[in-house]
């Protein structure tokens, strides 16, 4: 199988368009505003509406109360959940919608538990630990803590680049990869180049 691809922090409709162009999978779009890639609603609304048939518009949100993910997915048309908080299994599952959780990674952090209380979600996405930080680190985590046979689709996720993508699939083999500001020309706007030079480093670590 191949590799998917997200695109996260996406701010722009031209940014997700160009996403889509190079073969991105999926966008993501950031309901937390403490982010720099913080993106309105309304804004979102009108990503997604631009967007091909195909590519999945995922909703990140930190530690939000039910009814604004509520409003948010319904306003702006997400297809995806994407929790990066402290939400538990049961807050994750009442949307009806299907999601991914969000792990910050150390020594220490018990995958496997994770992968147990949340066998609802469709992958655990893998990220590097900040305590100050829920994503867009820019930061990548030690793949060696990642149990060799975790019972959910792995997205990693922390650091990714056009530089080392192609490393990272090969050693830990994700169903899919995110990257924000690795593609980055500064926080929120992306770097079209980077995006088809990151696409690329998947396709060849594919094949």
């Amino acid at each position: 199988m191949s590799t998917a691809v997200k695109i996260c922090g996406v701010t722009r409709e031209e940014d997700a368009l160009t996403a889509a162009r190079c073969g991105a999978h999926a966008i993501g779009l950031v309901f937390y505003r403490a982010s720099p890639r913080y993106v309105e609603p309304q804004v979102a609304a009108g990503i997604v509406r631009a967007l091909p048939p195909f590519v999945t518009p995922v909703g990140l949100f930190v530690n939000a109360q039910a009814d604004e993910v509520r409003s948010i997915a319904s306003e702006v048309g997400v297809q995806l959940l994407q929790f990066h908080g402290s939400e538990t299994p049961g807050f994750c599952l009442q949307f009806d919608m299907p999601y991914v959780k969000a792990v910050r990674v150390r020594p220490g952090v018990d995958l496997l538990q994770y992968a147990r209380d949340f066998h609802g979600a469709k992958g655990l996405l893998l990220d590097a630990y900040d305590g100050s930080l829920h994503g867009g680190t820019g930061a990548t985590f030690d793949w060696a803590l990642i149990p060799p046979s975790l019972p959910l689709p792995i997205v990693l996720s922390g650091g990714l680049s056009p530089q080392n993508v192609g490393e990272a699939i090969r050693r830990v083999k994700p169903a899919a990869v995110d990257v924000s500001s690795g593609v980055e020309s500064t926080k929120g706007i992306k770097d079209p180049a980077k995006i088809a030079a990151f696409i690329s480093g998947v396709r060849n670590a594919d094949v």
